[in-house]
């Protein structure tokens, strides 16, 4: 059961560093739809929280990339097994730092974002904390089983 939940949490966390990759390379496709959004200067209009840097989503999608490393060396999938007690704190870890980006920071993202019509604040409810959810639950599968 494990191997199954950790094959299917790299596969995601690599998929999402391979797009990440595409945005840090300079690709454009869907790129508007997931950066906060605050309100502009006319209504219903929305310009983004902040603008990420190539380097900064670069390295987003190199610690995707390290963590699914990690998944698969705590589950032994491609990579030798490391059943290390830090590896499991380690992925525990960063299963909490899902779960609080899926409560958010009560303005911009998470289920606790202030309430918004932004196309991002859409996606943010529907897909992106929901998914923030299922990799900490994936992640806290890895670690403890």
């Amino acid at each position: 059961m494990s191997l199954l939940v950790a094959q299917g949490t790299a596969t995601v966390l690599i998929l999402i560093a391979l797009v990440h990759l595409y945005w840090a390379l300079g690709g454009r496709l869907g790129s508007e739809a997931v950066v906060p959004q605050v309100a502009g200067a006319a209504p219903g209009q929305w310009q983004p929280a902040f603008r990420p840097t190539a380097w900064i989503t670069a390295l987003v999608a190199l610690g995707l990339l390290l963590i699914a490393l990690l998944v698969c060396l705590r589950v032994g999938l491609f990579l030798p097994l490391l059943g290390q007690p830090w590896l499991q704190w380690l992925i525990s870890a960063i299963a909490l730092l899902m779960f609080a980006r899926a409560i958010g920071d009560s303005s911009l993202v998470g289920f606790f974002k202030e309430p918004s019509r932004s196309r991002f604040a859409r996606l943010d409810s529907l897909v992106y904390s929901p998914l923030c959810v299922a990799l900490g639950a994936g992640l806290l599968v890895v670690a403890w089983n």
